[in-house]
């Protein structure tokens, strides 16, 4: 426990003091976002935050906590993590096509599925039993690790937004590892402290007002590994095993679901940025930049708080839970417009269900 201990104080130093550096690097390479109609900067900014990150959680791993970690495990997935990074920089520098990014996300997930062997391989339904994914388990294994990887990526749009997201995810993530999963497993959660560590020391540089920004070699990486860790989880799917992490991850997983939505119901190509997302309705409504970021973490704190529930309900509670917490989820972005402020079926269903019952009184 000490190491361990020591080991997340070291990384979070080495993450608070290299960010600097890799700052003023990121402008001498031109990885720096230009004000234009989509940003909010006014002024040009670095980005590439997310090297800073790389750099000092690796730096504990490979020195301090080595032993810690399987070796077929531990190496595929630094590999993994350079073609990730490798992506993002391009991207930071040159701005990659979304194919070409896609790409990159591509061959690290194919690096973790045959060489360091994390994949989904088994999915256990209620009253369906369990099914072998077989051939489907690659797919379904790189289509998870681009969904979540790209939903990291897509709520990146305010100073500190998706650092502070991620930790609480991570952070979560790890909490349910350690008491949930087998004692031969613990090293994951270990990882994930790890990285939450590195997040929480460049997140003083990174919230309002920013200094430096994940840009997509932070986005990206840290997408790839929530959803690296959670496959541990997943290897072996169960209802329970799926909905946890999706609860865990439930504000970039909400924003993108529903940007896709907003997306194909206002026939709008569905690559096309916008913005109409989380962040951007929350102070159109007249928060600002700080109070959304703080909003949105304490929307991430309750979907932690409802995820931590499920490892201690039955089935029939853990269906329940679901149901509950999807409602309440489409009453909050009915309530705030994400897919549109004239569609509001369950609102406006309530409503109706409501004035029949005054009219009935009256």
């Amino acid at each position: 426990m000490y190491i361990v201990v020591a080991s997340f104080l070291a990384t979070l130093a080495f993450s608070f003091f290299l960010t600097p550096i890799i700052r003023k690097l990121a402008f001498k390479i031109g990885a720096v976002d230009n004000p234009n109609a989509r940003r909010v900067n006014k002024t040009p900014m670095p980005t590439m935050g997310g090297l800073a990150i790389f750099i000092a959680f690796n730096l504990t791993n490979i020195f301090f906590l080595r032993k810690e970690y399987p070796s077929s495990q531990f190496w595929p997935l630094l590999a993994a993590e350079c073609v990730i990074i490798l992506t993002g920089v391009l991207d930071d520098v040159f701005e990659l096509t979304p194919k070409q990014k896609i790409f990159g996300i591509t061959c690290a997930g194919l690096v973790i599925y045959f060489f360091a062997n994390i994949r989904m391989t088994t999915l256990t339904l209620p009253f369906l039993g369990t099914l072998n994914l077989g051939l489907l388990s690659l797919p379904i294994t790189l289509i998870w690790i681009l969904a979540i990887t790209n939903a990291v990526n897509l709520i990146d749009g305010l100073d500190g937004l998706a650092t502070g997201v991620s930790a609480i995810a991570l952070f979560t993530t790890g909490i349910t590892g350690f008491f949930f999963l087998t004692v031969t497993s613990t090293y994951v959660s270990v990882w994930i402290f790890m990285l939450v560590a590195a997040l929480l020391g460049f997140l003083p540089y990174n919230f309002h007002p920013a200094k430096i920004y994940l840009g997509d070699t932070g986005a990206l990486f840290i997408g790839f590994m929530i959803a690296t860790f959670s496959l541990y989880g997943l290897k072996n799917a169960t209802f329970i095993t799926i909905i946890i992490p999706m609860i865990i991850l439930g504000v970039p997983i909400t924003d993108t679901v529903f940007a896709v939505l907003r997306r194909f119901l206002n026939k709008k190509p569905i690559a096309q940025a916008d913005k109409h997302h989380l962040h951007h309705r929350l102070m159109e409504m007249g928060l600002t930049h700080t109070q959304t970021v703080l909003v949105i973490y304490g929307i991430a704190l309750i979907f932690s708080m409802i995820s931590l529930l499920y490892p201690i309900s039955n089935v029939l509670g853990s269906v329940l839970l679901t149901i509950a917490t999807l409602l309440g989820l489409e009453l909050f972005v009915e309530s705030i417009g994400l897919v549109g402020p004239e569609r509001r079926p369950v609102l406006r269903w309530i409503w109706k269900v409501l004035k029949k019952k005054k009219d009935k009184k009256q």
